[in-house]
């Protein structure tokens, strides 16, 4: 059985939405400019590899257009990266607006205004504006800026993956927009997988690391040896095990110190 090119079922996702409009009324006969614009770059992110990396945004200018609920979240994130961050929205919510007092954040309380864009880094649209983000979408593509609308794959130049978060370990996973719900499955399983503790040997790995380093007798095929078995599943458990003794120690300790 042939397999079908990325191409191939782009143009099929295409058509089957074409005949689910016209079955819904949406369309009369033809699509019409806008959806047919949304519809081609659709097809373009379908045949495009999305590339992963991990951003460092400390001190760049990042807006958010929008201060709802959606909005506060990407505002959460953008700001413990250390980022400059511009909310523009004429609400916002109660969290939102204790960063703005906090200097947390630079809330300008007011509409969208193209010039907003001007500087920016990124921009992150969470209003409920279908035509304010194409608009938001169509300005940052002329300038350069990277754009994200919520909830909307074809005004994204990036996604938010599901991230599982364990200290310094960030696995992120994406399906490019495609489901984020197989993405949220999947975060749900690795939190099983990597447990908390994985934080605390984190740490004590990269204190190792540093030691393994400073080491100057070893050779390179030693200290290569040396971090990878610092990084095996037995040492995890190894870990795991001297650190939950320890804790019962600790327990014990208390308990005697309570009766004395």
């Amino acid at each position: 059985m042939a397999l079908e090119s990325g191409a191939a079922k782009a143009g099929r996702r295409v058509l089957l939405l074409r005949r689910c409009c016209l079955r819904n009324g949406a369309l009369k006969g033809r699509l019409s400019s806008s959806l047919g614009e949304h519809v081609l770059v659709a097809m373009k992110s379908a045949m495009k590899k999305m590339f992963p990396l991990f951003l460092k945004l400390e001190s760049r200018r990042c807006l958010v257009v929008g201060a709802g609920s959606v909005a506060e979240s990407k505002i959460a994130g953008l700001v413990d990266t250390g980022a400059h961050v511009r909310v523009v929205a004429p609400d916002a919510t109660a969290k939102v607006q204790a960063w703005a007092r906090a200097r947390k954040i630079d809330w300008q309380q007011r509409a969208f205004q193209p010039a907003d864009l001007d500087g920016m880094f990124l921009v992150v649209a969470a209003t409920a504006s279908p035509p304010l983000h194409e608009q938001i979408f169509s300005q940052a593509q002329r300038l350069g800026v990277l754009c994200n609308v919520v909830d909307v794959p074809e005004l994204c130049d990036f996604y938010y993956p599901a991230v599982v978060q364990r200290g310094a370990l960030q696995i992120a996973i994406s399906t490019a927009g495609q489901s984020p719900a197989l993405a949220q499955r999947l975060r749900k399983e690795l939190e099983q997988q990597f447990s908390p503790g994985y934080e605390r040997w984190l740490e004590h790995v990269g204190k190792a690391r540093e030691k393994i380093h400073a080491e100057k007798k070893l050779n390179a095929a030693e200290r290569k040896q040396l971090l990878h078995a610092l990084v095996s599943q037995g040492a995890f458990e190894t870990f795991r095990k001297e650190a939950k003794n320890g804790r019962k120690q600790a327990k014990k300790g208390q308990g005697r110190n309570a009766k004395t």
